[in-house]
Formats: structure tokens, sequence, C-alpha cells
């Protein structure tokens, strides 16, 4: 019965990814700079444009709309107790809300550029940025705070060395919905050391993505250099005070791993105790982002607006979202239309880093299956 409960609740956080996924991308255009909407570069003022902001508004509805549809058949597949139709829903749907989504997103930045030429709109400066000095900005926190994770995989690798001549011969690894257990591991210095291999690959993403943020281009708006530098170190600083704490949460619940080979706690309770963490994170992200904006916009949402178009990098932004410019050496920049950061990928180093990532991670999944 217990089995079936955790099952059920499995099912249902699952689930909740949809309306997570599909709220944040209907959100994404409110969390902007002013200076920007749907990917391109406008005058300040034309925040408060009635076509803009009418186009902002029916991609909100629409995308509301397209998250209300998608949950309510993932709703009805668990309400049938059909699992396998749950998490088709969510794969699917997750896909549909995000490319779905995006399309949405190149249809009204086609509206937005003719809207531009339209109302004459266009600045002598190609860059959308200027560069301020340190100072005494606040900035993302140090590296080194990334040392709290030693400690963590320390304490995962103990407990499951020390608990080792407790664990039967075939360790469950992977359970269905329904309860039962659908793949064993014969007990091995391996298994035990899946748990830190998994924490290991999390933390070198986690640490990656940290020393993104220290290396970013930092921008601010050419009227208000230094109130807009401030607002972005802000912002940078709060994501990564955020990642630090994202990557903790995970490393502790995946203590739960060697204790469920040790059988202190079912297999089931584990996933359902790790999805529940990452739900909290993903809630804490929305949450963040809805307060920061993007690289800080909404912190001084009500600074005065400007009627000038200062400068203006659309040209460098193909499709929105993927920045092309070799004249600048920086590596990363803040994205354009979303929260985070993105890469130049006219930069060779890119490429090479990106080739990397994509080599660790098939590493990675090659040893666990492996192990598993």
């Amino acid at each position: 019965m217990g089995e079936a409960m955790d099952a059920t609740v499995m099912v249902g956080l699952t689930l909740v990814l949809l309306p997570i996924v599909g709220v944040l991308m209907a959100l994404t255009p409110y969390l902007m700079k002013k200076s920007e909407c749907f990917a391109v570069t406008v005058p300040e003022v034309a925040s408060t444009d009635p076509y803009l902001k009418g186009l902002k508004h029916r991609f909100l509805i629409e995308m509301l709309a397209l998250t209300v549809l998608v949950t309510a058949i993932g709703v009805a597949f668990w309400v049938l107790d059909n699992a396998g139709g749950v998490i088709a829903v969510m794969i699917a749907g997750t896909l549909l809300l995000t490319f779905g989504g995006y399309a949405l997103m190149l249809f009204n930045r086609k509206k937005v550029s003719a809207y531009k030429k339209q109302q004459g709109w266009h600045a002598e400066a190609q860059e959308s940025v200027a560069f301020v000095g340190e100072g005494n900005a606040p900035r993302a926190i140090s590296l080194s705070w990334n040392l709290l994770y030693v400690p963590v995989m320390l304490v995962t690798l103990a407990i499951g060395f020390v608990g080792y001549a407790h664990m039967p011969d075939m360790i469950p690894m992977q359970m269905g919905f329904d309860g039962e257990v659908s793949r064993y591991a014969e007990k091995s210095p391996l298994v035990v050391l899946m748990p830190v291999f998994i924490q290991l690959f999390l933390v070198a993403c986690m640490v990656f993505s940290h020393w993104t943020m220290l290396r970013s281009k930092k921008p601010s708006d050419p009227k208000a250099p230094a109130t807009s530098a401030l607002a972005y170190g802000m912002f940078a600083r709060a994501q990564s005070i955020f990642l630090l704490v994202t990557g903790m949460s995970i490393c502790i619940a995946m203590v739960l791993m060697p204790l469920s080979f040790m059988g202190v706690v079912e297999l089931m309770q584990a996933g359902v105790a790790i999805m529940v963490v990452c739900l909290i994170i993903v809630i804490g992200s929305i949450a963040i982002s809805v307060v920061y904006g993007q690289g800080g916009a909404r912190l001084f949402a009500r600074m005065g607006a400007s009627d000038e178009l200062l400068a203006d990098d659309d040209e460098h932004w193909r499709l929105g979202i993927f920045y092309f410019n070799r004249d600048d050496p920086s590596l990363f920049l803040p994205e354009r239309f979303g929260i985070g950061w993105t890469a130049n990928f006219a930069r060779p180093a890119i490429w090479v880093i990106g080739l990397g990532g994509v080599v660790l991670t098939v590493v990675f999944v090659v040893v666990i299956m492996s192990i598993a």
C-alpha cells in the first residue's frame, strides 16, 4: 500500500512540471529589459506601447491556454491511473511548451522587427551594452564556495562503505511506477561509488555554470551605467547563490541512494524525495526570475524610460537567441530571451567547450550504465 501511494505521489509530482514550464515560458516577455521586446531592441519607452503590450498579452494568454490543455490531458491520465500516459504527456507536453513557446516568440519577433522599422527606431551604435569597472558593484559569489560540496560527497561515500556489509547481494536499481523493481545490480564497490559519481558529474556542471557567471560579459545601460550595473550585479549574485543552494540540495538528497541500497529507505521513497527537492528548486528559480527579471531588469523597472534607441545589436542575435559576434571577445553573456546566460557562438573556444561537455556527458552515461 505504501509503495503504491509513493508511486502515485511520484507520478503526480512529475505532472507538476508541466504548469511550471508553461507559466515560466508565458511570463518570459515580462521578465526582460524594457529595451527588449521578443528579442528585438526597442526604445525603453516602447514598453508602454499599446501594440507591443498587446503582443505580450496575447503571448501570455496563448501560452497559458496551451499549458492548461496539456496539463489537463496529463491529469486525465493520472485520474485513470495510467502512469505511462502521464509520463508520455509530461515529456511531449514539455517539448511542446518549450518549442511551441519559442516558435511563438519567433512569430512575434518578426512582428516587432517590422513595427520597429515602421516606427523608425534605429541607433548609430551597434552594441547594446556598455561596460563599467567592477568597483563596489555586487557580483556572483566566489568559486571557492563550491568546496562545500566536498563534505557532502565524503558523507555519501562513507555511508556507502560503512553500510556495504548490510547491502543485499542484488541491489535494486530501478523501480516502476507500480512499485515493482525492474532492474537489479550485483553488489560491488563500483555500485556503492555510483551515487558519488553522479554527485561528481552534477558538481562539475554546477561549477561550470558558476564559472560562466563570473566570466560573463557585464552589460549596463548606456544612459544609466552605474544603476544598471548594480542591478545586473545583484541578479548575478542572487543566481550564483541559488545555483549553489540548488547543487547542495540535490547532492544532499543523493545521500538517500546508499541508504536505499541498504534498505533503510525504499527506492521509491528516495525517488520521491529527490523529485520534491527538484520541484522546490524549479519553483524557487521562477520566484527569483520574477523578482529580479533577466539581468536584474525588474529591480529598477520604475526608472525613467528613454524614448531614444541608444544602441542596437539585433544583427548579432540569430533567431533571437543565438549570439554571433566575432568582434566581441566575450565567451558568455546574458540571454536575450529567457533567464540566464548564453554563449558567443562566434568564438572557437565555445565550440571546444561544448564538445568537451558532450564527451564528458557521454563518458558519464556509459560509466553509469555499465555499473547499473
